[in-house]
């Protein structure tokens, strides 16, 4: 099943794009669309929105966009203060989050009526969107979760980096890679990444990080295993010191210690992303510098590895132009044009014969993306965990509160894992 939603293998059914165009009476209406990236994202997204509009005479767009960690702030400000954009970007981690508050237009009359054309969509990757048997949101890629490395470091140092490398594997190559080359390894840089690697590890044991107003472990010991990964890597030597990530912006592809600093002691050999993230780290590379991908260390990769959208984007319940702003949302999935500017940036496109469509455009590193979704995590992979609780984002604070203690010192993973249990269901019980 899973294979069929991304494999590109249809022929091809259309041969002009699906613009979903308004009529030639359409009102006046100046929209904001909101998102967080990369520059590439920011660059291919407005310039979609401006042939949309030039599609669409009378619709303008105000572009907005930040960076992964104040995206959310300015969201969540936007929100409280009855100002959301029309149009935003939404993480799969927050969706749930979003819609209790009914801050999200239900898409499910825009679906029926066929202004929304999910005709070439599967229903598996349709319901990621769906809660309560409402959908709020369309997903705008699949993507899954993915470890970027310095091919050309590795490869001139002799260094091979397999797929589904084991734990002991991982820390075994961190290892030679800081004893022949001097570079180090970053295993976070906040914004969640803590938290989508411990609930990685958590499913290569059967276990979820959420619950029913609880955690979904057995005890604090469950979470042992991604803390004393710091753990060693410090007192080894070869995870990067905490301080290099004080100046820089969480979860920015272009201040990664992968692509950013001037010497090995800052910099990493490789990073924690989401597939669809492997063009902009490219393009951030240093000239000369090729970026592989493979996946993220763990002893059971087929029960850990899943499928995720990628992001979705949503519509404000708030909004004075649910029909425009359904329109764009159905623009972004069966436009061929607009694919084609897009190209996959935010994963591939969910719409089989758009993915069929834009294949020969795909760049190099596109295509890469492509075949890792296709032949090394749809046959080794299993079903994404629920999205996760409304609180959920005071846990990830907490996560990253604590796996900034145990980088410096301060605490041991014993003692993280039992201040996480505890403080943790505490506020999921809440």
């Amino acid at each position: 099943m899973r294979r069929k939603i991304i494999t590109l293998t249809l022929a091809v059914a259309m041969s002009m794009s699906l613009s979903g165009g308004l009529s030639a009476q359409a009102e006046e209406a100046n929209m904001t669309v909101f998102w967080w990236g990369n520059q590439v994202r920011n660059e291919r997204t407005q310039e979609i929105l401006d042939m949309f509009a030039q599609e669409n005479p009378g619709v303008t767009f105000d572009g907005q966009f930040a960076d992964g960690t104040d995206y959310w702030t300015r969201l969540a400000t936007l929100s409280a203060g009855g100002s959301i954009p029309d149009v935003i970007q939404m993480d799969y981690l927050y969706i749930e989050q979003y819609a209790a508050n009914d801050l999200l237009l239900d898409l499910t009359p825009y679906i029926e009526d066929g202004t929304i054309d999910v005709s070439n969509v599967s229903d598996t990757i349709l319901s990621t969107g769906e809660i309560d048997g409402k959908i709020y949101g369309l997903c705008n890629g699949i993507n899954s979760p993915a470890l970027m490395y310095n091919k050309t470091l590795l490869d001139e140092a002799g260094i091979e980096v397999p797929d589904y490398m084991t734990l002991d594997q991982f820390k075994d190559i961190c290892r030679e890679v800081y004893e022949k080359t001097g570079y180090k390894t970053s295993l976070t840089l906040g914004s969640s990444t803590s938290t989508a690697y411990l609930e990685y590890l958590l499913r290569s044991h059967g276990l979820q990080l959420y619950g029913d107003g609880a955690f979904g472990v057995n005890g604090a010991e469950d979470f042992e295993e991604f803390f004393e990964l710091l753990e060693i890597g410090i007192t080894e030597g070869w995870h990067v010191d905490p301080s290099v990530y004080v100046e820089r912006q969480a979860a920015s592809v272009e201040q990664d210690c992968l692509v950013y600093g001037s010497s090995p002691e800052t910099m990493s050999w490789c990073a924690f992303y989401a597939s669809n993230q492997l063009v902009a780290m490219q393009n951030a590379a240093p000239e000369g510098i090729e970026i592989g991908i493979t996946t993220w260390p763990t002893d059971d990769p087929e029960a850990s590895n899943y499928l995720k959208p990628s992001q979705f984007f949503c519509i404000s319940a708030d909004t004075e132009y649910p029909e425009i702003a359904a329109q764009l949302l159905n623009y972004i999935t069966n436009s061929v044009e607009c694919n084609n500017v897009l190209l996959g940036e935010r994963g591939v496109p969910i719409s089989s014969v758009v993915a069929e469509s834009i294949s020969d455009n795909l760049s190099e590193k596109e295509q890469e993306v492509v075949t890792y979704i296709n032949d090394v995590i749809t046959p080794m992979c299993s079903t994404i965990n629920p999205p996760s609780p409304e609180n959920a984002s005071e846990v990830i604070s907490l996560i990253d509160g604590l796996t900034e203690k145990v980088l410096y010192q301060e605490i041991t993973p014993k003692e993280a894992a039992e201040q996480l249990y505890e403080e943790g269901n505490a506020i999921l019980a809440s």
